[in-house]
């Protein structure tokens, strides 16, 4: 079988279980709480193993907090446009030597995406920003993250104790040993914290409590996709729409 056909086959097998964002628990602006409530369902329904262990997730941010990322459903300006996203949180399924699939509930792709459509339309990595907007990936286990991630929601208040965005209608998330708020722990993600030599302890790394940070290219490595390396285009950023979580 050509690599084309080879292809055409995943994604028509992609196709046949995609599925439709009403089917899970969504709140938009919470990504976080979306991909945990996510990794509960999948593992539920029999769709992800019953340990988690095809399952990861990923915060997407950098220093300055301001990631692009394509193919969101909040571009008012077209899904084919960037959102600049103080973070964003996706979950990777991967099992064996199948290609890994993507979990976002933000995409306007299929739900699930194979890692390479999703790196190839919403991450777009032949376009290239200034340094300051790469984008960073902090990997934790599924089966960690739902034991240990907590938020009480600070994030989305305002001054006032308002809220920039209406929460989930679902208790706040608590952590097992009861801690309360650690979000900032995982979606604050810097350059300097980058694993770079990760082959060994990997499996190790990503069982941590906030995982292990990836530059793109250990991301792309670490679940093995094939990134586009069709020549550069230089972007302006006035051009595209800014959407920021807060």
């Amino acid at each position: 079988m050509t690599m084309a056909a080879e292809e055409q086959r995943r994604a028509a097998e992609v196709q046949l279980n995609c599925r439709n964002v009403g089917e899970f628990q969504y709140t938009a602006c919470y990504c976080e709480e979306n991909i945990y409530m996510l990794c509960k369902a999948l593992k539920e329904q029999g769709v992800a193993a019953r340990d988690l262990s095809d399952l990861f997730v990923v915060f997407i941010s950098n220093d300055i907090q301001r990631v692009p990322i394509s193919r969101q459903r909040n571009c008012s300006t077209g899904s084919e446009s960037f959102c600049f996203w103080d973070y964003h949180v996706i979950c990777i399924q991967k099992a064996g030597p199948q290609e890994a699939l993507v979990w976002d509930l933000d995409t306007t792709l299929s739900l699930p995406a194979p890692l390479s459509s999703y790196v190839k339309e919403a991450l777009k990595p032949e376009i290239e920003f200034d340094r300051m907007y790469s984008r960073l990936f902090r990997v934790v286990r599924a089966s960690t993250f739902l034991r240990t991630f907590a938020s009480d929601r600070r994030h989305m208040r305002t001054p006032e104790g308002g809220w920039l965005a209406s929460p989930p209608k679902y208790d706040c998330i608590v952590a097992e040993d009861g801690e309360s708020h650690n979000l900032e722990q995982y979606n604050r993600i810097v350059e300097e914290n980058v694993q770079h030599r990760i082959d060994e302890d990997f499996d190790k790394l990503i069982s941590d409590k906030y995982g292990v940070v990836l530059s793109e290219d250990g991301f792309a490595k670490a679940f093995a996709v094939h990134r586009s390396r069709a020549p550069l285009q230089i972007l302006d950023i006035n051009n595209h729409q800014l959407v920021i979580n807060v």
